[in-house]
């Protein structure tokens, strides 16, 4: 059994301009940056063992603070994962949801679908992205069995863990609540070849009161939408 804290990355610019993150390498802003050192509060007082991240910087900077708590105690370096990234988009990873409707109108009407192996040109399918995301957090589990893991990384890494833990299918908008540094538990149960994931607790922000309202990439309300107005 390998227990996993799952973080999401704090805030950045580009959260708050809804624009697609993806692989681009974007830092915290000043609100990710207070959220990374309330997170590491919050954990710095339980039972961690080492800190994990995406390799990417938003990633890597909301698990600094941890890291560097946890390396004053003498314990181990964190470790980076590019298995941990965010999901690829492609041609149009840092684009916002209008910029994309103007110069990539079919592709745009394509995603809204949220079909598991659709991918813009260049980009990964949720199927893919779901199979790697798996993969790496199986070689976690095997490599670390028994130890608790702070993982930090993306709302589509989480998105993946939580459609496996609950059994649902890679079709269809995220129903997840994911806010930025939000705090997620999950276990990892390992028998033979085979994996379980089982949710403890998901998304508390207990750690964020008074911080100021996040901004919400609603894929269900963009899933409704586009039922009701024609493709043009």
């Amino acid at each position: 059994m390998t227990r996993l804290i799952l973080v999401r990355h704090g805030e950045t610019e580009w959260n708050r301009q809804l624009r697609f993150q993806g692989q681009v390498d974007v830092p915290l802003n000043a609100t990710g940056h207070e959220q990374a050192l309330r997170v590491a509060r919050r954990l710095a007082s339980g039972e961690v063992h080492r800190v994990v991240s995406s390799d990417l910087a938003r990633a890597r900077q909301t698990a600094a603070p941890l890291a560097e708590l946890l390396a004053r105690r003498g314990g181990p370096d964190p470790i980076e994962s590019a298995a941990l990234r965010e999901q690829s988009f492609g041609v149009v990873d840092g684009m916002s949801v209008d910029e994309i409707k103007r110069l990539h109108p079919a592709a745009w009407n394509d995603w809204v679908d949220f079909r598991a192996d659709y991918a813009f040109e260049g980009g990964e399918s949720t199927r893919r992205f779901h199979g790697r995301v798996l993969q790496g957090l199986r070689e976690l589990a095997n490599a670390h069995a028994g130890e608790t893991l702070v993982v930090v990384t993306h709302g589509g890494v989480l998105d993946m863990v939580w459609r496996s833990a609950r059994a649902r299918s890679l079709d269809g908008p995220r129903e997840a609540h994911i806010p930025n540094a939000g705090v997620s538990q999950v276990q990892v149960l390992v028998k033979d070849d085979a994996h379980r994931l089982d949710i403890l607790d998901w998304a508390d922000i207990a750690h964020l009161e008074g911080m100021p309202p996040q901004p919400v990439y609603d894929q269900a309300r963009l899933a409704e939408i586009r039922q009701r107005v024609p493709l043009a």
